[in-house]
């Protein structure tokens, strides 16, 4: 395996704050000695001495010691959740609180009916919510499932193998090629050892591990330090334990899991907007019983009256609307390579204002690949990448460096006949083959940079070989710095023909023939999504544990404002506030540890925006679980993926452009209920208010009222299968309460009038009795409620944007219902009369002049202008609850 310059640094994304001091005992009192903030800044010896222990290992007594000290090397346990607390914390919401109230209220009324079919609603919403909620409480043991079980230690001078959780501070411990490595540790001694450490970073190449190099001022450098979680890919290390358990890199991964998460957006409006209905019906309620007794109206008639008004004014289909349509929406956001697990998820990601994005493997390949071979004086020249594909394949190296020189010339070897091998060297940094061919008998080296250049004398320019001076050495590593600052990681390749000698002759002599560079390059569509995302309102923020170097390149490439990079190291020493103003101009970010991507998160959150995060690695776990939405993907850690709200079966930006589509279609259905319960409801309680006061018999039943309510609700089944202007899609939407309760302002007294309307003509054109009465109102109350959602369901005109068959189905349906029952015999038994003629003709007036004058005010209420065509509504500088 070939190693990269060391003048291109190694991106080791680590938590800058370990929580040190190790945790003290929780099993006695004995003193745990303090490890020194920066172990790999330590030697092995000075280390030991902190932690109060040998270099050569423990015995079974001391390990038995540190273990009741320290505690088991295994995560914080998460927080037991029963399914008893995730139901009740769901019911104390207060729009869940409220349809309890309905529902005990209708069965108290004697509507047994209508309170079972509200109980079974809340009991089913908050049942399939509650087994949504089951991903997630899985997430600690997916980490556990994801690190070593078994770790090889030095106890009492022998290595034996113990369970991981028995590692303890101190412990020496063995790590070879395949082990996952259980614990955060100093090397003592390696042997070619390299670590995969992409899940926790995002660094796609292998990282070399030695002893010494104890300078580096921050993880992101300590090649002399192994990290729980990594993989070791060759070799063997031997190393001294410095922190187990949750004091480890990965345990605050681990932690970030454990904890709480935040309510989301949805939630958060969810609730806001059932604190706005229980105000309403709140005082609505007890003004008309107040009233109702002052005027001198019986009390229990008033009581159940109040009580009917309350179960009309609550929106107790919303959680079935909501939860129909968000499993819709799951479903073709399935369709679209989108694997939801919280069903809220799908309106945040419609909401979404940024997405901040890890990148390795979503905007990237995470594939290696061969970028320029140039020759040894810096043109491009294929010569020096064709002879290292031939060492690479006839040496048969495996490295991702080697593949992809494979990969770009997979004939190269064609022709050639290896005669000897000299594996790479760690301590060299650098390998070769002797291998016969068209050119003779030929020795190919290749390696870092300043390893091979140290053994060339000449260097190849075309055809022709020029002597290597000391200069030209310095200028050929100037040009490697120079790949380095684009993002490309170098290897230098150098040859010598008619070879025979033995090895250590043959590597020296040697003409330079060039340098091959490679990137991990961005995705052939990641530009293409980027603008697409744009184009909705999304901005896309690179946060990378990368080089800045590499994260700044990426993001020219790609499309993003990269003017500007913030590394880890900057963001280290911003304030929270002074972080909250750069993350706005800047759109990418490199060498962050997880800690510091969280606090990018939380500094977007703060300033406004609705935030998802799509990473694959164990490092971007916190940044997941801290965003609004936590995107992953199909092939990320275990610990990403129970971390994320959603999974891409696509690693690929273009599938979060689709659903970010899907998520705003799902929305704009849910708020078509949800207007229709703040107008018309709201409106007919107000008539039902009014008149109960000013007309000495009740305007209508309690039970009329509760069939009005269960007839509309009814009607509104279809909305979850209803059409969507892409309009509606254009923009990142929320709810606003603000607009809600304008709208609500506007259409529910409008309404209103109408219902005052038919009051009017009722008793003084007609002099209806109380049965006429009634059955008037209730016919037209049910025509004005359930026809008006064609009007306010399209920014557009109706004419123009017809309803889903389902919609239209269930709204005419429950119309024809309405309409049918006072001819039917279950009209005598609802206190429902068949109305006469005339009747029947002012009520069809009403009713269409209502919808006439709902289309012409709909624009004032939604503070905007409908749309003339196929142009959106303008609500605003953000289509906040926009229409559909």
């Amino acid at each position: 395996m070939i190693v990269a310059p060391s003048e291109v640094t190694r991106s080791l994304s680590w938590v800058q704050r370990l929580r040190w001091p190790l945790r003290p005992a929780r099993a006695d009192n004995h003193h745990v000695p303090d490890p020194v903030p920066t172990f790999w800044t330590a030697t092995p010896e000075s280390l030991a001495a902190t932690l109060g222990c040998a270099t050569g290992g423990l015995s079974t007594e001391e390990a038995r010691r540190r273990l009741a000290r320290y505690g088991a090397n295994v995560d914080a346990p998460a927080a037991a959740v029963t399914h008893f607390g995730a139901i009740l914390r769901r019911i104390l919401e207060p729009l869940s609180l409220i349809l309890l109230v309905a529902a005990l209220v209708s069965a108290a009324s004697g509507d047994w009916v209508d309170g079972a079919i509200i109980a079974a609603i809340l009991a089913l919403s908050t049942g399939l919510d509650t087994v949504q909620e089951g991903h997630a409480l899985r997430a600690a043991e997916a980490l556990r499932r994801s690190v070593a079980l078994r770790a090889d230690v030095r106890r009492d001078g022998v290595y034996t193998t113990i369970p991981v959780e028995d590692v303890v501070p101190g412990d020496l411990i063995r790590v070879r090629a395949g082990d996952i490595v259980p614990a955060d540790a100093l090397v003592v001694a390696s042997d070619a050892f390299t670590a995969a450490e992409a899940a926790l970073t995002g660094e796609p190449y292998p990282v070399e591990k030695r002893p010494g190099g104890g300078a580096a001022a921050s993880p992101a450098e300590a090649s002399n330090a192994l990290f729980r979680g990594a993989v070791a890919q060759t070799g063997e290390a031997v190393a001294l334990v410095a922190a187990t358990g949750r004091d480890t890199v990965f345990g605050a991964a681990a932690a970030a899991l454990g904890e709480e998460p935040e309510a989301s957006p949805f939630q958060r409006d969810l609730r806001a907007f059932g604190l706005v209905v229980a105000r309403m019906t709140i005082a609505l309620v007890v003004a008309v019983l107040a009233l109702r007794v002052a005027f001198g109206r019986p009390v229990l008639d008033s009581l159940l009256f109040s009580v009917a008004l309350a179960v009309g004014l609550t929106p107790e289909l919303l959680p079935m609307i909501t939860t129909v349509t968000l499993s819709r929406g799951a479903l073709r956001m399935a369709k679209r390579k989108v694997i939801v697990k919280r069903l809220a998820a799908i309106h945040d990601l419609g909401a979404m204002t940024i997405l901040c994005t890890d990148k390795t493997g979503t905007l990237t390949a995470a594939e290696i690949a061969l970028s320029r071979s140039l020759d040894g004086v810096g043109r491009d020249d294929l010569r020096a990448s064709q002879l290292a594909a031939v060492a690479a394949d006839l040496g048969g190296d495996r490295g991702s460096l080697d593949a992809a020189l494979v990969r770009a010339a997979p004939n190269a070897a064609a022709g050639w006949r290896l005669t000897g091998r000299r594996a790479f060297d760690f301590a060299r940094r650098s390998g070769s083959v002797r291998a016969e061919g068209p050119e003779g008998a030929v020795l190919i080296v290749k390696g870092a940079p300043e390893a091979v250049l140290a053994l060339c004398t000449r260097r190849r320019a075309g055809d022709a070989h020029w002597p290597m001076t000391e200069a030209e050495r310095a200028e050929a590593l100037d040009r490697v710095r120079a790949l380095a600052r684009d993002g490309l990681r170098s290897i230098a390749v150098a040859s010598r023909s008619g070879s025979t000698g033995a090895a250590d002759t043959d590597e020296a002599d040697l003409v330079l023939e060039g340098f091959c560079a490679f990137a991990d390059p961005p995705k052939a569509t990641a530009a293409a999504a980027v603008a697409r995302l744009a184009a909705a309102g999304v901005r896309v923020k690179i946060l990378s544990g990368d080089d800045p170097v590499v994260v700044h390149r990426l993001a020219g490439l790609v499309g993003l404002a990269g003017e500007t990079t913030l590394s880890g190291a900057e963001v280290a020493v911003l304030s929270d506030e002074a972080l909250a103003v750069r993350v706005r101009a800047v759109d990418a970010f490199g060498r962050l540890t997880p800690d510091q991507k969280v606090r990018v998160v939380r500094a977007l959150k703060a300033d406004g925006a609705v935030v998802g995060f799509l990473g694959d690695g164990i490092n971007d776990a916190p940044a997941l679980r801290q965003a609004d939405i936590g995107l992953s993907v199909e092939g990320a850690t275990g610990v990403a993926q129970a971390a994320a709200d959603m999974i891409l079966l696509a690693p690929d930006l273009e599938v979060v452009a689709d659903g970010v589509a899907e998520g705003r279609r799902t929305f704009a259905n849910i708020l078509k209920y949800v207007r229709m319960g703040a107008s018309s409801n709201f409106g007919n309680m107000l008539s039902m208010a009014a008149a109960s006061v000013a007309l000495p018999f009740l305007p209508m039943l309690p039970t009329q009222i509760l069939l009005n309510n269960l007839l509309y609700d009814l009607s509104e089944v279809g909305i979850p299968f209803d059409g969507v202007r892409p309009q509606a899609t254009a923009e990142p939407q929320v709810w606003d309460m603000g607009r809600l309760v304008r709208f609500a302002s506007v259409m529910g007294p409008l309404s209103s009038l109408f219902d005052l309307l038919t009051f009017a003509l009722l008793l003084v054109v007609f002099g209806a009795t109380p049965e006429i009465f009634r059955t008037a109102w209730f016919l037209e109350s049910m025509a004005t409620q359930i026809l008006v959602i064609f009007v306010i369901r399209t920014g557009g005109r109706p004419w123009r944007d017809w309803p889903g068959a389902a919609l239209a189905i269930s709204s005419l349906a429950a119309l024809a219902v309405a309409v049918a029952l006072p001819f039917t015999p279950a009209g005598p038994w609802l206190g429902l009369t068949p109305p006469t003629g005339p009747v029947l003709l002012a009520i069809l007036a009403i009713t269409v002049t209502y919808l006439v004058l709902a289309e012409l005010v709909k624009p004032f209420a939604l503070g905007g202008r409908v749309a003339r065509g196929p142009g959106p509504i303008l609500p605003g500088p953000r289509h906040r609850s926009g229409l559909a």
